[in-house]
């Protein structure tokens, strides 16, 4: 697992080792590795940083260290590039979570996996840039040194425990503060998410199948609501919590961001299209089950309670959420 400390490639870790995996974790070092891991420390971005890696252990027969190398890398792509071929002729398979955004924007509703997707994109870019590129180069660099060995995970929104962007995590605490709360648009918008756990849990059923190509990773259109999400979180918190639905036009013309300021929403359009309407059925077909919105709340309340409610947030990420001063002038208007 490279990672393996926060997030999806915390859930991934839980996930094999509950499976009774040996799980090689190999991180920077910066965040404590769940226990019964072993641990490799480098940073694949420094000049050396692959040392830990290239010293692992001898491979086997079959010239196999690991049987599969999970990636969730979504900064330059030249660091995935050098992963992967350190690790082609040490490693079975190479599992990439790549992201829905590198597809050629506007993305329609409905469009499968071999949809166009954003050009210009290079496996050896070292350099910031769009996260779309950033993801396409990394898919790039894993086809290049693994080919057909190479599965490309193509996630949407993912949330669940472990969460360290805070979409979901902001909503849970706003609304456990009580009181009126703003809920966009209306209660009936569709959502396509995963929680990180189904994400995970796929990820290694397929890698055991011998899966590879390109797979968009998100529940079914409409596998819960935004008023689903929301009074899930008020279930989930016990909080006297009112939501006031708001008109997107309203909240819109206040100069609020969606998906920023209000995460997890956007107005229908275009975007929307692209975020909660993707053609998932190749997953589905493959075994993905995506668990209920309410268990996924309910999960990710009790993990931030153990946390005392301060999240850990990634610092290559704005903190999302509404301000509470932006707050009340909506509910006051």
């Amino acid at each position: 697992m490279l990672g393996g400390t926060q997030f999806v490639g915390r859930a991934v870790t839980e996930a094999a080792l509950a499976r009774g995996w040996e799980v090689t974790v190999f991180h920077r070092g910066h965040h404590a590795p769940r226990a019964g891991v072993a641990e490799l420390i480098g940073d694949r971005t420094a000049d050396g940083g692959l040392a830990a890696l290239a010293a692992a252990d001898a491979p086997d027969a079959e010239g196999h260290t690991w049987d599969l190398v999970v990636d969730t890398w979504s900064g330059a792509p030249s660091a995935v590039r050098d992963a992967a071929r350190l690790l082609s002729g040490r490693a079975a398979r190479y599992t990439y979570v790549s992201s829905r955004s590198v597809y050629a924007f506007p993305a329609p509703a409905g469009l499968p996996e071999d949809g166009p997707v954003v050009e210009g994109a290079s496996p050896d870019s070292e350099d910031g840039e769009s996260y779309a590129h950033a993801k396409r180069g990394g898919e790039l660099a894993v086809l290049d040194a693994f080919g057909d060995r190479a599965l490309l995970a193509r996630a949407g929104l993912i949330i669940g425990p472990w969460e360290n962007i805070g979409r979901l995590p902001w909503w849970l605490n706003r609304i456990a503060r009580g009181g009126p709360v703003v809920a966009p648009g209306t209660p009936d918008l569709d959502l396509q998410y995963i929680d990180a756990r189904d994400l995970a849990g796929w990820l290694l059923d397929a890698a055991e199948r011998g899966l590879h190509g390109p797979y968009n990773l998100v529940s079914r259109p409409g596998h819960t609501t935004m008023g689903e999400l929301l009074d899930a979180c008020v279930r989930a918190t016990g909080s006297d919590a009112e939501l006031r639905w708001t008109e997107a036009e309203k909240i819109l013309a206040a100069g609020v961001e969606p998906w920023t300021d209000l995460p997890v929403w956007l107005p229908p359009g275009e975007v929307y299209d692209t975020l909660h309407q993707g053609d998932v059925s190749r997953a589905y077909a493959a075994g993905l089950r995506c668990r209920p919105v309410e268990e996924t709340v309910a999960d990710t309340w009790a993990w931030l309670c153990e946390l005392g409610g301060t999240v850990p947030q990634r610092p290559d990420r704005p903190s999302p959420g509404l301000t509470p001063e932006a707050e009340a002038a909506l509910l006051a208007g």
